[in-house]
């Protein structure tokens, strides 16, 4: 006697195998909704454990609340849209204009 799975899904109708399918879907999209919230949560567990150290973190960690805000009701509103836009903008500007300076004017050692 050789030992298969009986596969179950061609043994049910178009109904119950969507039906089926569905469950299937909506688990795993718990799962991965779950595996977010767990990443997520360590990520700000991170981010609030110290003070940044410098611009380039603090931007960070500001971007990452712009990012949380972006996703919210209330930064539907055009005006807001752009303001966030041109906050990101202005980040990746001083920060691009940070890396230059500290390129051509290396710290020195006192």
């Amino acid at each position: 006697m050789v030992d298969h799975p009986t596969n179950l899904d061609a043994h049910r109708g178009m109904a119950a195998q969507k039906a089926t399918d569905l469950r299937r879907l909506r688990a795993e999209v718990e799962a991965d909704q779950e595996a977010l919230r767990t990443r997520q949560t360590a990520l700000e567990d991170m981010l609030a454990a110290a003070p940044a150290a410098d611009w380039p973190e603090a931007v960070e960690k500001a971007r990452y609340l712009l990012g949380l805000f972006a996703q919210s009701a209330d930064a539907t509103d055009p005006r807001r849209r752009k303001l966030i836009d041109q906050v990101m903008a202005d980040f990746d500007h001083l920060l691009d204009r940070a890396a230059h300076d500290r390129a051509n004017f290396p710290q020195t050692d006192r």
